[in-house]
């Protein structure tokens, strides 16, 4: 399996403890759509149509929270009126990791960076234009971004005037260790779930450690990552675009309003969970060698993969 960042789904799962007739007979497959992009599950077990549906059950329960698609989702109704009333307890817990990762990263790992987003998406939508917004567009944008503009507890969550948040760099993540541990609460023992992060649990059939290969940009690195209990996420400055020639990278700074600069084309973070290497992977692109290593020391089960320079 190779590493892209265009979101997708897919869960494969061994039950090694079978005998391998066992497991031959109950491999099941399933292919949908999950999180807005294609979708697979594949299990050998011998209840397995049962926990695709509990893991698409897991799956769509998420995605009514965490989801900027999914019409009526808690996020979306949040960023509509800036407050939500008993929200979900997921929603509550990616906040807290929002914040450990805002302060780890200096304010670089920033939630609230959705109006910038919103901002850069009109600018570009149905164009070729090479420009970026404006200065007074962009400082307008700005004066809406700030995680210190966010409170939340377990009663309520509330946003000041004009903020509103994307988890788009910490969702995929915390998904995929949600997903994860639901199957292992089933009894599998031996999981690969991606939801364009990935999180490991035991061992691949072979007996080895899961395998995921990686690529910065075109190329195919020579060297695969191995996972066992642990969670892998990569990102790439330019690997979503907002414009149609590739230059306008997606992960923006909340700092200045700028996409960041191409200077790594992978950044790949391993950790024990795949909430914390996907968000780390996130702010990292916007970091020098030496910022990232600073970083890191916060963090000290959490590992770079690959740091690829453009």
């Amino acid at each position: 399996m190779t590493v892209s960042r265009r979101r997708f789904l897919a869960i494969s799962a061994a039950a090694t403890a079978l005998p391998l007739a066992a497991q031959a007979q109950a491999v099941h497959h399933w292919r949908g759509v999950a999180l807005g992009a294609d979708a697979s599950i594949t299990l050998a077990h011998p209840d397995a149509a049962r926990l695709v549906e509990v893991a698409r059950a897991e799956i769509a329960r998420l995605e009514a929270i965490f989801s900027l698609h999914t019409t009526g989702s808690a996020l979306n109704r949040l960023n509509a009126t800036g407050r939500l009333n008993a929200p979900p307890p997921e929603l509550l817990e990616c906040l807290s990791q929002c914040a450990r990762l805002h302060r780890a990263t200096g304010g670089l790992f920033d939630p609230t960076i959705q109006p910038l987003w919103v901002l850069y998406a009109r600018h570009f939508a149905g164009t070729q234009r090479a420009d970026l917004p404006d200065r007074a567009a962009l400082a307008l944008a700005l004066d809406a971004v700030g995680f210190d503009r966010v409170r939340f507890d377990p009663s309520e969550i509330r946003l000041e005037p004009g903020v509103a948040l994307s988890l788009n760099g910490i969702a995929q993540g915390y998904i995929a260790d949600r997903v994860s541990v639901l199957l292992q609460a089933q009894g599998l023992r031996d999981v690969l779930v991606n939801t364009g992060e990935f999180r490991a649990l035991g061992q691949a059939p072979d007996g080895q450690p899961w395998q995921v290969g990686l690529k910065a940009g075109a190329r195919v690195l020579p060297d695969r990552a191995q996972l066992r209990d642990r969670a892998l996420a990569s990102s790439a400055a330019q690997g979503i675009s907002f414009d149609g020639r590739g230059r306008v990278g997606h992960i923006l700074n909340p700092k200045t309003g700028l996409p960041a600069p191409s200077r790594w084309t992978l950044v790949s973070v391993t950790a024990p969970q795949a909430w914390l290497a996907d968000g780390l992977s996130t702010a990292f692109c916007l970091m020098d060698q030496t910022t990232i290593t600073e970083c890191l020391a916060a963090f000290p089960r959490a590992r770079l993969a690959a740091l690829i320079a453009a």
